[in-house]
């Protein structure tokens, strides 16, 4: 994989140098990312997401997940096994793991749930109302006159 450079957003935009060390940190970040466990991320609806992580074998109690500043935190912890099994052959990975995600901005997660081995984690975009668009009504110079002819008799009749 090639290295990407940044420094010519550096020079002329304003404001993208967040959204460049994102870039920057996923294609650095995802060599260094572990492939277990497998997960899939669905488009369910318009604004809203989930992720289906391959947890089997793990209990409800020993899965973590955190959200802190855009980044979803994903971690199993198994306690550690005192018995003496002997396995001739162990396909069923059992290890800790930790996988991390970035989330864009106004993106929340809603809800989890561990079903069937899976674990389903919910996640939805919500724009707030002042970023999205909004109609702006046009108004004509013989609108304003109407509208002032009308603020100055409702003030003279309430005179």
């Amino acid at each position: 994989m090639r290295n990407l450079d940044f420094s010519p957003l550096y020079r002329s935009a304003i404001g993208f140098d967040r959204m460049a060390r994102l870039l920057d940190a996923m294609t650095t970040g995802e060599q260094n990312q572990p492939t277990y466990p497998p997960y899939n991320i669905e488009l369910t609806g318009d604004d809203n997401y989930r992720i289906s992580m391959a947890v089997a074998g793990f209990e409800q109690s020993e899965l973590d997940i955190q959200v802190e500043q855009n980044r979803l935190t994903v971690s199993g912890r198994k306690p550690e096994e005192n018995d003496q099994r002997n396995f001739l052959h162990r396909g069923i990975a059992a290890r800790n793991f930790e996988r991390r995600f970035q989330l864009a901005d106004h993106v929340q997660v809603t809800g989890a749930e561990l079903e069937n081995g899976l674990l389903h984690i919910d996640l939805v975009r919500e724009i707030p109302e002042v970023m999205k668009p909004r109609k702006v009504n046009i108004s004509s110079s013989d609108n304003l006159l109407q509208q002032k002819r009308k603020a100055s008799s409702a003030s003279a009749s309430a005179a």
